[in-house]
This record gives C-alpha cells, sequence and structure tokens, in this order.
C-alpha cells in the first residue's frame, strides 16, 4: 500500500499484492470535515467510505457501504505509549458480533490485529524510503490471514496513519 507522491489531497493510494496486482483503490476527499475516504474495487465502484467521527470520546472511524449503512467502526482506546484499538462489526453469514483487537506501537512501525488472541493480520510501515524522505508519503506491507476482509484492514491502516500523522 502506497501513498501517491501527487495528489491534491494527500490520501489517494492503490493497494497491490506483492505481484503488483491491484485489489482496490482509495480516494480522500478534498475539503471533507469528516477527513472522508472512499475505498473503490479496481473498476471503480465504492466498497465503503471510511469516515472520521466526531464529538466521540475516543478516536473514532467508522465506514458505511454506498447506501449508508454502516459495516465497521474502528475506536482508539486511550494508551499513552502505545497504539490500541477495537475494530467492531456484525458477521453478515451469522449475524454475530465480532470484535477485532490492535496492538502495535509507532516507534517500531508496526501493528498486530488479532481475534480471540489469533492473529489475523499485521501491518508495518518501511523505514526511511525515498519516498517518504522526499515526498512524506509512507509505503505499508500488510500481511492478511485467509477469509480476512483485506479492505477492512487497509482501512485500519489507514486509521492508524491519520493518528500517526496528527502526532
Amino acid at each position: 500500500m502506497k501513498e501517491k507522491a501527487f495528489s491534491l489531497t494527500g490520501d489517494d493510494f492503490a493497494v497491490k499484492t506483492v505481484n503488483g496486482v491491484e485489489i482496490c483503490k482509495c480516494k480522500g476527499k478534498m475539503l471533507s470535515l469528516s477527513d472522508k475516504k472512499v475505498f473503490t474495487d479496481i473498476h471503480g465502484s465504492e466498497i465503503f467510505a471510511l469516515k472520521n467521527k466526531h464529538f466521540t470520546i475516543h478516536k473514532t472511524f467508522h465506514a458505511e457501504n454506498p447506501k449508508g449503512h454502516e459495516l465497521f467502526v474502528i475506536t482508539k482506546k486511550f494508551t499513552v505509549l502505545t497504539n490500541e484499538s477495537t475494530v467492531t462489526f456484525k458477521n453478515e453469514s451469522d449475524g454475530k458480533h465480532v470484535e477485532l483487537d490492535v496492538r502495535g506501537t509507532w516507534y517500531d512501525r508496526s501493528a498486530s490485529v488479532t481475534f480471540g488472541g489469533e492473529p489475523v493480520a499485521h501491518i508495518s510501515r518501511s523505514i526511511f524510503n525515498m519516498r517518504e524522505i522526499l515526498a512524506d508519503k509512507d509505503t505499508y506491507f500488510v500481511t492478511v490471514a485467509p477469509m480476512v476482509d483485506l479492505t477492512m484492514i487497509v482501512a485500519l491502516c489507514v486509521s492508524l496513519d491519520e493518528e500517526d500523522k496528527k502526532k
């Protein structure tokens, strides 16, 4: 996942496999009060929009499908030295409430995502590459377990990046 070096919003990027096959795109909306980012498939059809939820105790992002239904919520927990978040959603196949735990520090530039204590994804950020030095654009490496929604994990990565940029 690489942010585009030249983008009006600074939040445009494509998600690609290690072989360079594009999976989805994200386009940040300019002049958006909620820092809206729209995730699309490779054909440009909207999958969901990620928005910053205002007036909450903890920093919260929520994702809505094109019809406005909430798909998942990312809530940052208050911590001092680490970055901890929770992702909650309803499993559409069985209707059960699901909670993913996210733990990491951006000092070591990585985070682990677990479900019931079992790892389901890992996010890491490359250190000091030319894109970061010249254009302040980051490159992320995201490893996702089979049967886990990659676009949701990418949205989680975006929320962590937004928190990091505000520090």
